[in-house]
């Protein structure tokens, strides 16, 4: 049976996950820009601050501290599921990207000092680098419809609404 989730307020998480494909996904130049746009997309809806920000082959593993605590599997959801679903698509492939659930522990205190604050000037000039063949990914997760997409229904007589009075 899993752990229940310890959460807290105003306090610093250590993260870790991994990728659930057996490659060093993390080595590719463009899986870590498509990762800094996630990250940044994800801070402007849920500021938190970041810390030792580091991809080590199919794993990542950084330091967070969330403007509300509460909202960690928040942004741990929105970071795996829109990475996912943008490099499925990129990648030309389906299926799970990610492992099982990610770990968090609450530090006593500050990350360790040699856990460099994230660098968003460079996460957003990386963010802001093309990926050949990408344009497709760029859309939210929660906004997959494209912008000249419009929704139409068609009632038929059979679809129409029948009285519900008694006859008479």
């Amino acid at each position: 049976m899993r752990q229940e989730r310890v959460l807290a307020e105003n306090v610093w998480y250590e993260v870790r996950t991994a990728v659930n494909i057996e490659e060093p996904l993390f080595q590719l130049p463009e899986t870590k820009v498509l990762l800094h746009r996630v990250l940044r997309e994800i801070r402007k809806r849920y500021p938190f601050e970041m810390r030792g920000l580091r991809l080590e082959g199919a794993l990542l593993i950084f330091y967070i501290k969330p403007d509300n605590g509460f909202m960690l599997p928040l942004i741990m959801q929105l970071l795996k599921q829109t990475f996912s679903l943008r490099f499925n698509i990129i990648a030309g492939r389906r299926g799970h990207v990610w492992g099982e659930r990610y770990e968090s522990e609450i530090l006593d205190g500050e990350p360790p000092e040699d856990a460099e604050e994230a660098d968003w000037e460079a996460i957003d000039k990386s963010a802001n680098t093309p990926i050949a063949g990408a344009a497709a990914y760029t859309l939210m997760w929660d906004s997959l419809r494209s912008p000249g997409m419009t929704i139409t229904t068609r009632f038929s007589a059979h679809n129409a609404a029948k009285s519900t009075s008694p006859p008479g």
